[in-house]
C-alpha cells in the first residue's frame, strides 16, 4: 500500500501563500511556479501550495475543511506559539485551551486553512 507523504492545500495566491509557509516553518519553497509551490518538511512530508484557480479537476471545497497540525512538546510551547503567531498577525480561531488530547490552539492562514498546535496529554 503506498504512505501519503504529500498534503495540497488549495489557496488564491500560491506566491502570498509561499511567503506565509515560507515565514511560519522558517524555510524556502523547493518548488515554485505561477501556480504551484512546494515546501519538504524535515519529516519527509512535501506541503503543496496549488492555485485553487487552476488545480484540475475544480475543486469545491474552501479552506477550513481540514487541519495541519504542528506538534510541540510542553504546554507552554503552545502558549508561546499562540503568543508569537498573534504578534505576527496570524487570526486565532481558538485561543489556547485543555482539549481530550491536550493543550492546543488553532489559528488560520491567509486561505482560511486551519493550523492546530498542541501538545500531548501525558499518557
Amino acid at each position: 500500500m503506498p504512505t501519503p507523504n504529500f498534503i495540497l492545500l488549495y489557496v488564491d495566491s500560491p506566491a502570498a501563500s509561499a511567503d506565509f509557509y515560507g515565514e511560519l516553518l522558517q524555510r524556502k519553497p523547493v518548488e515554485a511556479s505561477p501556480t504551484f509551490v512546494l515546501f519538504a518538511l524535515g519529516s519527509g512530508l512535501m506541503l503543496g501550495l496549488w492555485s485553487r484557480h487552476t488545480v484540475q479537476p475544480a475543486a469545491a471545497a474552501p479552506g477550513g475543511g481540514a487541519e495541519l497540525a504542528f506538534p510541540v512538546e510542553r504546554d507552554a510551547d503552545v502558549d508561546a506559539t499562540c503568543a508569537a503567531w498573534k504578534a505576527r498577525g496570524l487570526s486565532i480561531l481558538q485561543e489556547p485551551t485543555v482539549m481530550d488530547f491536550g493543550r492546543t490552539f488553532v489559528a488560520l492562514d491567509p486561505d482560511n486553512h486551519r493550523l492546530r498546535v498542541f501538545a500531548p496529554a501525558a499518557r
